[in-house]
């Protein structure tokens, strides 16, 4: 594929492409329509073929992604940002209370031997699984990654070999 010329590796309709939100499925022109749509994750997409732009017009504003010839690059929103602020916040959110949580469980320890001995332990971790889940779920709403039907998929192709 790397000797093929410029054009036959340009964006057009009539092309089949990985699909760039669960990355699964395959993308295509839809009958009739100048547009494409995934036959995973069913979300529609306008191609803008002379920037080599892909948006997804199920969402607002939407997601667009940029093909390099053979690959979709990055999942950028119009008109929003993602500053090194908006990280720092998602690290203290997870990091924070877990520390909270583990300090205070090193200054008052419980009872050696007592039969909830372990359970500072497992609240400090429990306590940051939660929080990273929370920021871990936070990014696929705002991305709509469709984790089902990405699993499912998965699922039928371990299950055809």
């Amino acid at each position: 594929m790397h000797n093929l010329p410029d054009s036959a590796n340009r964006l057009h309709y009539q092309g089949i492409y990985p699909c760039p939100i669960c990355r699964v499925g395959q993308i295509q022109g839809m009958p009739l329509m100048d547009a494409m749509a995934c036959e995973a994750c069913r979300h529609i997409f306008v191609a803008d073929l002379e920037q080599q732009l892909l948006k997804m017009t199920d969402r607002q504003p939407p997601l667009t992604w940029r093909w390099n010839g053979k690959t979709w690059v990055g999942a950028h929103l119009q008109g929003v940002e993602w500053g090194w602020v908006t990280w720092i916040f998602a690290a203290v959110f997870v990091i924070l209370p877990a520390t909270l949580i583990g300090v205070a469980a090193y200054t008052f320890p419980p009872t050696p031997g007592s039969r909830l001995a372990w359970l500072p332990l497992v609240w400090t971790g429990l306590t940051f699984l939660f929080h990273l889940a929370v920021i871990i779920w936070l990014l696929m709403e705002f991305y709509q990654f469709p984790l089902r039907v990405y699993l499912r998929t998965r699922r039928r192709r371990l299950l055809r070999r």
